[in-house]
């Protein structure tokens, strides 16, 4: 019989992953969208490839403590995931491991990645990516899929690589175009040089606005004497968004390629 846990392509850590996810978010996990690290990911392969957790687990205390996770809320939820991989119980070499990095990330000083990109105006990758966890821990909590309800404008105007002001100038100028295109209430971000996204609701009209928003972004870029700068006309697709948040990543990496 066909199982989520064996579906053709599927690895088993991604099984996991989810399963681990689902019933801590279930159980004992507070706030859904900031679930997800890097950190979580790497802990289940190491559980998976049977290798020592612990280093693993000290990485997750120092993400939990840098995002303000209670320490109890974390050995809680690390416990989820050796109970979801059938232990008995997490290792305690591990639950230290988890406490130590806890610990440190507590007392190291906090990098905050930036929100705002200031050539644009617009946010940053992060900040993309910050605002697509909410949407899909907003989606988890009501039973809807993301990829049904959601999805990424991707415009592109990249040309051959201008000097920075002529770069500061069209970054700016795209980054004006869709705050007037859209307004309040769209997150919208420079993914890299001449890369923008807009995170909209499917609907009726997503299509259609497409072509006007391709002439919107010419016609700025005219107005601001910009226009050799861009790529002409802009390129602007709607991408589908993918159906777990860990891997929007990946996602925006591969729109820079």
């Amino acid at each position: 019989m066909t199982t989520e846990a064996n579906l053709p392509g599927r690895p088993a850590s991604d099984v996991l992953l989810r399963q681990w996810e689902s019933a801590s978010v279930e159980s004992v996990w507070l706030r859904p969208g900031d679930w997800y690290t890097p950190a979580a990911e790497a802990l289940v392969e190491a559980l998976e490839a049977r290798l020592d957790t612990a280093p693993a687990a000290f990485r997750l205390g120092q993400a939990r403590s840098v995002a303000g996770v209670g320490i109890t809320e974390a050995i809680d939820d690390m416990a989820v995931l050796f109970k979801s991989a059938g232990y008995e119980s997490a290792p305690i070499r591990s639950i230290r491991a988890l406490c130590e990095g806890w610990t440190e990330g507590d007392t190291a000083p906090v990098a905050t990645p930036a929100m705002k990109d200031p050539e644009s105006g617009l946010g940053t990758s992060e900040y993309l990516t910050r605002r697509l966890a909410e949407v899909y821990g907003a989606a988890q909590r009501s039973g809807h899929l993301v990829t049904e309800t959601h999805a990424l404008v991707v415009v592109d105007v990249a040309v051959a690589d201008p000097d920075p002001w002529q770069r500061m100038a069209r970054n700016a100028a795209v980054g004006q175009a869709l705050t007037n295109a859209y307004g309040e209430g769209y997150p919208m971000a420079r993914i890299s040089d001449g890369l923008y996204a807009v995170l909209v609701e499917r609907g009726m009209s997503l299509g259609t606005g497409i072509a006007t928003l391709r002439d919107h972004i010419s016609d700025r870029a005219t107005a601001l004497r910009v226009g050799n700068l861009m790529r002409q006309p802009p390129r602007v697709w709607i991408e589908s968004l993918p159906a777990e948040h860990s891997y929007i990543t990946s996602l925006l990496e591969s729109l820079q390629r």
